[in-house]
């Protein structure tokens, strides 16, 4: 045998003295064919080096039973714990995940969608990056009739579908409990006011504000890319303010963010929560390890990606089509800890 050369079916046929159609059969695991020849083949195609032209296959059936993902940052527990539930599903059905991240850029968005698209991926999973505005980039996908689920973050399209929780609601939940625990003065840190999630939070604190009469006020809506720095950031323009201009609680959009403004002003001499709460979101594991833990909305993001994928497949193998239910919405939990509690001890 040639050195270098590729391993055939016609090969193990030759090595085992039968016909390639049986060993074509047996390396599917037809059960037409015996378990004792099934095993056989096995054993000369490991031994031979034998490697399945997938290629090949997905050709002839126009299918390569791949799909693309696409998440904003790759150094977040939640989008960990996203990935974690997709490709637990996508294995268990036979498909292959092929991730890329955005680093929040929608450039960087633009250049890997295509790179996907070229792939010839039977469907996509994304989560649109921060800046991400003009949603183009994606119309290859869709004049091709690939499917593309949202997750997390969505944008709406007639031929797509989004995964999501009810942030609006979160967001309202957790701003109410910072009323009932006698926080006035509260401020709320969001991401890019383009991206739903983070419209929808904002939407859900006015909401909580308006049922307890007070005025919404600019001034304290702070917009940053919710990072380690701006969680600084935050903390440092408060600590600039007169004391009587001071916010007296925080509501950040991801926990990232609290925790690292929470830090600075507890270095600051600041009591938390006696001079000003601290609540995050995503209830990342930094939000029990910081002091005091963090309220946060609990976010779960295993489940959002094992739906993504499930109705990403379920289409794909004509189940279902994802087209009817535009949106899926998933629960949140509000997650009180000592960082927000003043009325009571948990």
């Amino acid at each position: 045998m040639q050195e270098g050369r590729e391993i055939t079916i016609y090969d193990i046929a030759k090595h085992l003295n039968i016909s390639a159609t049986t060993v074509s059969r047996g390396l599917k695991d037809n059960p037409a064919i015996s378990k004792a020849t099934r095993r056989k083949i096995a054993e000369a195609a490991s031994v031979l080096g034998y490697r399945s032209n997938l290629f090949a296959s997905n050709l002839r059936s126009k299918k390569t039973r791949t799909i693309g993902v696409i998440i904003p940052r790759i150094n977040s527990p939640f989008m960990a714990s996203v990935l974690t539930g997709m490709e637990d599903i996508a294995s268990k059905k036979g498909y292959t995940l092929i991730i890329n991240h955005s680093d929040e850029k929608a450039e960087k968005e633009k250049i890997n969608v295509q790179a996907i698209f070229d792939k010839r991926v039977d469907g996509l999973l994304i989560s649109p990056a921060y800046d991400t505005e003009d949603f183009g980039h994606l119309a290859p996908f869709f004049r091709k009739k690939i499917p593309i689920v949202f997750f997390d973050r969505s944008w709406q399209h007639k031929e797509s579908m989004s995964v999501e929780i009810d942030n609006i609601q979160a967001s309202y939940d957790l701003t109410k409990h910072l009323l009932d625990q006698g926080f006035r003065k509260i401020m709320i840190v969001c991401g890019n006011l383009r991206r739903n999630v983070y419209a929808d939070r904002l939407t859900g604190y006015k909401q909580a504000l308006r049922e307890a009469r007070i005025p919404f006020d600019e001034d304290k809506v702070i917009i940053t890319a919710l990072t380690e720095k701006a969680g600084r950031e935050v903390a440092d323009l408060i600590l600039a303010m007169k004391e009587k201009d001071r916010p007296d609680a925080v509501f950040a959009a991801n926990d990232t963010t609290a925790v690292f403004c929470l830090l600075a002003l507890k270095e600051a001499g600041l009591r938390i929560p006696q001079d000003i709460g601290i609540a995050g979101f995503n209830d990342d594991p930094i939000s029990q390890v910081v002091s005091p833990k963090l309220t946060t909305i609990h976010y779960p993001g295993y489940q959002i990606g094992e739906t993504a994928a499930v109705q990403l497949i379920s289409h794909l193998e004509g189940h279902s089509d994802m087209r009817t239910t535009p949106k899926i919405i998933l629960r949140s939990d509000l997650v009180i800890r000592n960082s927000t509690v003043k009325k009571k001890s948990l």
